[in-house]
């Protein structure tokens, strides 16, 4: 019997658990089908895992305004149909989902039980999959959302930042978009807490602390220098979002609240500095 399957192998939270757990099975588009119920079945069925992490999803924000089939056949249909084989096998799912879920106006931290009320098409989607694990599998699951996850492995915000800054005399980034920044790896080890817990429920995880884009680009450029990933310091200015049009609308205030983690988990929850920090020690 296999102890954990994940699904999703070339995200950067798949990487992170694997590197915790050598043992679990990483499945990637190559490997399974999760669209499909006979590939799911064919796939799973010699591994008997315990527990499964559903790592992956369609995560395009912008795109999924065009690309809704798609967006939905990831993040409602097939999360519905891993849910059905978990249910059929007695398996208990972790699936991940988002802030995107929330509206985004609340103003203080949403609640694991807030309104569900997103504002883009890929919000909805998540949402819908949401749905589906709470209705196929309400007391053999584990929801977790989280926000703004990076990893020293991947694409992702921390990474393009560098870049940038290494490249570009300035650089205008948004101050009026705010959340909590995660580290793929802290929120890959809730993940394997709440898989062999079990910890069933909906829980949210993100990092300590609250910070803009601005702010948590800022904290990138101090690091990057202090760790040697940068030579020099240049110019960021902040900016409006009316300045960095998208099609798809981003949440303004996106923090959430994780009172419930706190109590539940052992996985300490770190403050976002602290984290990239740590992250930074590791591309250096």
């Amino acid at each position: 019997m296999t102890p954990l399957v994940v699904i999703g192998k070339s995200g950067q939270l798949a990487w992170e658990i694997a590197r915790l757990i050598p043992d679990a099975v990483c499945l990637g588009r190559d490997d399974i089908d999760i669209t499909s119920d006979s590939s799911i079945c064919d796939t799973l069925a010699p591994l008997a895992p315990r527990a499964i992490i559903n790592a992956s999803a369609y995560t395009a924000v912008d795109n999924a305004e065009i690309d809704e089939a798609n967006a939905y056949l990831l993040n409602q249909t097939a999360v519905a149909k891993l849910a059905q084989y978990c249910k059929e096998q007695q398996v208990f799912l972790v699936h991940v989902s988002t802030d995107y879920v929330f509206n985004g106006e609340k103003g203080v931290p949403y609640t694991v039980d807030d309104i569900i009320e997103p504002q883009g098409m890929y919000g909805k989607t998540k949402a819908a999959g949401e749905a589906e694990v709470i209705g196929i599998l309400p007391e053999q699951s584990a929801i977790i959302r989280t926000s703004w996850v990076y990893s020293s492995h991947g694409n992702n915000f921390v990474k393009t930042m560098l870049r940038l800054m290494a490249d570009k005399p300035q650089l205008g980034v948004i101050d009026d978009q705010i959340g909590s920044p995660t580290w793929a790896k802290g929120l890959a080890e809730a993940c394997i807490e709440a898989a062999t817990g079990p910890l069933a429920g909906v829980f949210h995880w993100s990092d300590e602390g609250v910070c803009s884009w601005y702010d948590f680009a800022l904290a990138i450029q101090k690091s990057g220098i202090d760790k040697g990933l940068l030579d020099s310091r240049i110019p960021i200015n902040p900016i409006p979002s009316s300045a960095y049009p998208t099609p798809a609308k981003r949440p303004h205030y996106s923090v959430l609240d994780k009172t419930l983690s706190r109590s539940n988990y052992k996985t300490p929850l770190i403050h976002w500095r602290e984290q990239l920090c740590a992250m930074m020690d590791e591309l250096q």
